[in-house]
């Protein structure tokens, strides 16, 4: 009957539907690539049987494939947690943990030197939703459980800010957290998680931006939220779908390629930086390097405590005797240092930021530039700095 059927088929019939199902038994080192919106089902009863909230099978495409499996797997894995989930970028999935865990009239404590989209997400939670978020000074430590209030469910951290680069007491901020029954997730983008072992310092929810060092080609947007507790994951989980967060495979895959050599990559980042770092410490121009890994910076101490690496990115200070008009000049003169913003990519990048207008306190003057150290020759990088310094002082004096 099904031979017949099939010779009664037009030409558009037999192009949609085909027998052919390739052998089993091929084996390779990259991670299949599955795309798919539909799920498709054997009969009925296994339709029924399924559970978006299980990772154990599938049901929609937005809910993962075995590619996005994978790669949710390894990710919690890499950070010792047990639990993952994928979302669009960074910052949907700092907009996830808050939509999960904080409703009208909840507070959220926020870092002052917190990644600027989570200020302003925290701020639109405040003016629209009745959330109150509050920023704290990043290195009040366990002297945070004096802001706690009643209605505290979150404090947010990162480790180090990622443009003053601050480096808090996660372990004091956590312990003075649950002493009270308040959630702590930390942004743990700057360490790759692989020089930060968040939940071994009393984090509950560690997120990432893997469009930084898991990527490693700034080619990809994604963000990871991983957690150990299983109730608490299933928040997380249901907010996740509620706001249909979904990534693309092709993207998924591409994160899952550059994974094996995330930490080749970091280190190679984390030498130049501190060869870069230390030889602009050593520059008249130059008021201080805010390099975690150089005893100037604060936090160094609880760097040198918690972390095992430091990456590529760090920010340094102009003495204030140099304007914004020279500093714009010093950036705009660097040939190999690309404008733009993130970290964790091969090339060089440098920003300038006015940091007194993004922070409620700011007690240094100066103006502050951030580099994200590539993986090209540090010696090179050097000259490249060296060249635009000398430009920027003669065109001081002009």
């Amino acid at each position: 009957m099904k031979d017949e059927i099939d010779k009664a088929m037009g030409p558009n019939t037999q192009l949609v539907h085909h027998d052919y199902t390739a052998p089993a038994g091929f084996s390779a080192f990259p991670v299949a690539i599955h795309h798919a919106s539909t799920v498709l089902f054997d009969n009925l009863k296994a339709m029924r049987a399924r559970s978006w909230l299980e990772k154990t099978s599938y049901t929609y495409g937005l809910h993962g494939t075995p590619t996005s499996f994978t790669l949710e797997a390894r990710l919690a894995d890499i950070e010792g947690g047990n639990h993952c989930l994928l979302a669009p970028s960074g910052l949907s999935a700092i907009t996830l943990i808050d939509l999960a865990l904080l409703q009208s009239g909840d507070d959220v404590l926020i870092p002052d030197n917190v990644y600027h989209p989570n200020r302003e997400l925290a701020n639109w939670l405040k003016t629209s939703f009745g959330i109150s978020a509050r920023f704290y000074d990043p290195m009040i430590g366990a002297g945070i459980r004096d802001l706690i209030a009643p209605n505290t469910r979150l404090i947010w951290t990162e480790a180090p800010g990622s443009v003053s680069m601050e480096v808090p007491d996660i372990p004091g901020i956590c312990m003075a957290a649950h002493e009270k029954g308040v959630l702590v997730a930390l942004d743990n983008t700057w360490s790759g998680g692989i020089a930060f072992p968040a939940f071994e310092h009393g984090v509950d929810i560690s997120m990432q931006a893997l469009t930084k060092y898991q990527s490693g080609g700034s080619d990809v947007l994604m963000g990871a939220v991983i957690t150990r507790d299983a109730a608490l994951h299933a928040k997380l989980q249901t907010a996740h779908m509620r706001l249909g967060l979904g990534v693309g495979m092709d993207d998924v895959y591409m994160v899952l390629r550059n994974l094996p050599t995330l930490k080749l990559r970091f280190d190679a980042h984390d030498r130049s930086a501190r060869q870069v770092a230390k030889w602009l410490s050593g520059r008249p121009e130059i008021s201080k390097v805010l390099h975690p890994a150089l005893e100037d910076c604060p936090g160094h101490d609880i760097w040198k405590r918690d972390f095992s690496g430091a990456g590529g990115l760090f920010s340094v200070l102009f003495h204030p005797q140099y304007t914004e008009e020279q500093t714009d000049y010093f950036v705009e003169s660097l040939k190999l240092f690309k404008i733009g913003f993130s970290w964790g990519g091969a090339h060089s990048l440098c920003v300038p930021y006015r940091i007194d207008k993004m922070r409620d306190q700011w007690r240094d003057t100066g103006i502050l530039v951030r580099f994200n150290i590539g993986l090209e020759d540090a010696e090179d990088l050097i000259k490249d700095i060296e060249h635009a310094l000398d430009g920027m002082r003669a065109y001081g004096m002009k």
